[in-house]
């Protein structure tokens, strides 16, 4: 896509470093503008020929002026979740209209497609997804399976704090889990694409059962991790006990760098997992990046590089 500016929002979060660095190294920097919520989050691109804009999706108002000039925009979805998620993302896409933007590479959600889901997470995916298209902008949503970190950081709780047990409501449902980083560099590639009006199903090197990931950890690590399912009711309990909100409406400042998810989005995440809600898996991976994504493996082998780490309500 030569001579087409991309802009990024989110560029001082997890996800949003890692699609800022794909861009500086494979991207011309004087057709990149990277936004944060704030100048700090911008200080680290200082100096590389981007240009950097603040924008805060939870103030709209400067929205439009800080997304003008870009041809397509990169859109990652906010970490809160539920009314005030589609609020801000709402916000965000009419801005990005009345800028002028082109083309929006959304980073939705494996599931959003499926018919019958409902889940605290996927059903903000599903809204934003109809918005955008209702909008008349181009788009690429970008459906990320479950991020492999997610559940190497239960893994290793599992190991130290739950005498190696690792109890969920997944069940058997399958998921193809993904590395963040490669669905952070998958986004990056579709923005500098020419692809548009699409579904992207960024999928992980296989689909596997929890317990089947937690036997693949076992066999690299050496710990003796063992799989418990447990239902809906009993998943709302542990959270309950460790002190995990129900939504992100309550307590999420206050909780959100320990516990960077809500009970409400964890519990019904699992559920559609275990009724094969997610399961998809394809190679569109590949086919965009030209090259295949992390298998669970191999993130093991590296696990102290995935850790899901910590982000706060402020972070795209």
């Amino acid at each position: 896509m030569p001579n087409k500016t991309i802009l990024l929002n989110g560029a001082d979060g997890n996800f949003g470093r890692k699609c800022a660095e794909t861009l500086l190294a494979k991207y011309d920097h004087s057709l990149l503008i990277f936004n944060a919520p704030t100048e700090k989050g911008l200080e680290a691109y200082k100096g590389t020929g981007v240009e950097t804009r603040v924008a805060d999706f939870n103030n709209p108002d400067n929205l439009v002026e800080a997304f003008k000039g870009a041809d397509t925009m990169i859109l990652i979805s906010m970490p809160f979740v539920g009314p005030r998620r589609r609020k801000a993302q709402k916000a965000a896409i009419d801005a990005a209209k009345a800028a002028g933007v082109n083309r929006l590479v959304y980073t939705s959600i494996v599931g959003a497609g499926e018919k019958d889901i409902d889940t605290y997470e996927v059903n903000d995916h599903v809204y934003t997804e109809a918005y955008i298209k209702e909008s008349g902008l181009h788009y690429l949503f970008m459906r990320d399976s479950q991020y492999a970190e997610a559940m190497v950081s239960n893994y290793i709780n599992a190991y130290t704090n739950t005498n190696n047990v690792l109890a969920n409501n997944m069940g058997q449902g399958k998921m193809a889990y993904i590395s963040r980083d490669d669905c952070a560099v998958a986004a990056a590639y579709a923005a500098m694409s020419d692809w548009s009006d699409r579904v992207v199903d960024v999928n992980g090197a296989e689909p596997l059962t929890i317990g089947e990931y937690i036997e693949i950890a076992n066999q690299v690590t050496g710990h003796h991790v063992k799989y418990v399912e447990i239902n809906d009711e009993e998943q709302y309990a542990f959270f309950d006990s460790i002190g995990v909100p129900r939504t992100t409406e309550q307590m999420w400042a206050q909780t959100a760098t320990n516990f960077p998810f809500c009970s409400d989005g964890m519990v019904t995440f699992g559920r559609a997992i275990r009724l094969g809600q997610m399961s998809t898996f394809t190679d569109d991976f590949e086919k965009l990046v030209g090259r295949k994504p992390l298998t669970v493996k191999e993130i093991f082998e590296h696990m102290e590089e995935h850790l899901i780490g910590s982000r706060t309500s402020t972070e795209d």
